[in-house]
């Protein structure tokens, strides 16, 4: 593993817990330099605490963050929002809130008493909405729209926050499989062509397969493999980590890893 100093982001002997639970112990995390990270693994591995302990939302009981070189807590809370911005599962609005305010408060770790809103604040949040597919419902009211609009919303907030490293919980969330292929191509762009660091948890195999650069498997709070997912991701390993036999051919669009679930009623049958 490449010395801590080497990248922005990492953990170090991370003991993870909610309401004494503990859920992760003396994990070790390190996120590649302008790589697109995905986390996977089943329900309840400690996907999401782990990602919630990299930007600072859970401290952990035991072990420390580090963002560029520095114990992540030791910062305060706006340089550490110019520095990495956090697209959480599920976020709530203020009430009444309209779309174009709410990307604007994306700009907020940047204000400053001397540095009031700009003319460069206003042409990046249009680029961030443009970029989101968002424009068009500037004047909107949060409330009033679906839940995968919201998404590309909220993603508009934290790429107007203009950070190196974007934190992405779950974000197909609500997204029908056309814009969930728009939201991670928009993510694999921004790591391709702007050089963001980009961290996501996901749940599709297949999604993390085609987009991942490093991928982190996760079983019962511990990292079981991570690496590129072209060199991990076995019919092994997927058996193992989520109990599900399967095939893994070569995606013909990407020749990316592809998951197929083996035809367990089929096999059943023919054994009857």
């Amino acid at each position: 593993m490449t010395d801590d100093a080497s990248t922005r982001l990492n953990g170090r002997d991370l003991t993870l817990s909610y309401d004494q639970r503990v859920i992760s112990r003396d994990l070790a995390v390190r996120i590649p330099d302008n790589s697109f990270t995905v986390i996977v693994g089943p329900n309840a591995c400690g996907k999401s605490t782990l990602l919630r302990a990299l930007s600072r939302t859970l401290k952990p009981a035991r072990g420390n963050v580090l963002l560029d070189g520095e114990v992540i807590s030791s910062y305060p809370a706006k340089e550490v929002a110019r520095r990495l911005g956090l697209l959480p599962q599920s976020s709530i609005a203020p009430d009444g809130i309209g779309v174009a305010d709410l990307v604007a408060r994306g700009r907020f770790p940047h204000q400053s008493f001397l540095r009031q809103w700009s003319q460069q604040d206003e042409a990046v949040v249009a680029e961030a909405m443009a970029s989101t597919g968002v424009s068009a419902l500037a004047d909107r009211s949060v409330d009033e729209l679906s839940g995968g609009q919201r998404q590309r919303v909220w993603l508009a907030m934290v790429l107007a926050q203009q950070t190196p490293l974007l934190l992405l919980d779950e974000p197909t969330t609500y997204l029908d499989i056309a814009h969930q292929m728009d939201m991670l191509d928009l993510c694999a762009d921004l790591h391709a062509e702007r050089g963001h660091t980009l961290v996501a948890v996901l749940h599709d195999l297949n999604h993390a397969c085609r987009y991942a650069t490093h991928l982190i498997v996760m079983q019962d709070g511990a990292i079981v493999a991570e690496g590129e997912p072209a060199t991990i991701v076995t019919a092994d390993l997927v058996e193992k980590v989520f109990g599900l036999p399967v095939r893994i051919i070569p995606d013909p669009e990407t020749h990316t890893p592809m998951i197929v679930p083996v035809d367990r009623r089929g096999a059943r049958r023919e054994h009857d």
